[in-house]
């Protein structure tokens, strides 16, 4: 297993070439310490982004400098998984769990209700966060949403399993560029997510259940939701036709050519221009 210490090395080097002034703070919770990536205006309305499984906060990268122009930035790795987070607190095993956390996060933070920007698993949070108490939340943008309004597709599962099983930095690797047919993917991105499968192994992740129709349509917050059209994880198509049945009230927008794995880093301009709108 390769050593944390490259990770450590590889994140650090990446969160150093963002565009904007960061300031890492470690944010101490009931269930270990959380770091939350800071930039942007302090003045600036407050924006949580959630990454996907394994990408941790670095991977915004190509959307900081847009996003903190006019917001309050706070890319969190998420606990219990790849990232600088530390999970050596109570353990974490549920969603009310995951709640807790993420309460925890913002109450230390001084945050009563940010918009919340998640994309795939960090989706997942976000909108079952926003479903277990819709004060917390000011705003949502779902990029790419995985098993919220559709299952991930059987193609990408196969693809996938190696990683579940026993991830790897070839591995990693070899999926990301699978699905994305090695475009659109900051390189010195692709060398964190990779080197994080290799040093922390599997990861249990506390997955939120998919939401029901019932719950869904009690969902008062503003919500868009950001597709990939070229996306492998799942149908894009079928998701739309979903959120439309089920969440009527969002905001659908389909960003043509682009994959799952290429989100949120490119088309970094449309997916931030995606964002804005839909965080005001």
């Amino acid at each position: 297993m390769t050593a944390v210490g490259d990770f450590v090395r590889a994140y650090d080097s990446l969160l150093a070439d963002w565009p904007v002034d960061v300031t890492p703070v470690d944010v101490p919770t009931p269930f270990g310490s959380t770091r939350v990536n800071v930039c942007g205006p302090e003045s600036g309305a407050p924006l949580l982004l959630l990454p996907g499984g394994g990408a941790t906060s670095t991977v915004w990268v190509a959307n900081v400098a847009a996003l903190a122009r006019s917001h309050r930035v706070l890319a969190v790795d998420v606990m219990g998984d790849v990232g600088r987070s530390v999970n050596d607190g109570a353990p974490l095993r549920t969603a009310p769990d995951l709640f807790e956390w993420l309460d925890a996060v913002l109450d230390h933070l001084g945050v009563t209700a940010p918009a919340v920007v998640g994309h795939s698993y960090g989706a997942m949070i976000a909108l079952a966060y926003a479903l277990r108490d819709s004060r917390r939340v000011d705003r949502l943008a779902l990029l790419d949403p995985t098993s919220c309004f559709a299952g991930l597709s059987a193609r990408y599962l196969l693809h996938a399993a190696p990683v579940l099983i026993r991830p790897t930095e070839r591995r990693q690797r070899r999926l990301i560029r699978w699905e994305t047919a090695g475009a659109g993917v900051d390189p010195r991105w692709l060398g964190v997510t990779a080197l994080g499968a290799a040093s922390f192994g599997r990861t249990t992740l506390v997955v939120p259940l998919r939401p029901t129709a019932d719950a869904l349509a009690g969902l008062t917050v503003p919500t868009t939701v950001v597709l990939a059209g070229g996306s492998r994880a799942h149908d894009a198509g079928r998701v739309a036709e979903n959120v439309g049945r089920l969440l009527p009230s969002a905001t659908v927008t389909t960003i043509p050519g682009v994959t799952h794995h290429t989100l949120p880093m490119a088309p970094a301009a449309d997916v931030d221009a995606a964002i804005l709108a839909a965080v005001g």
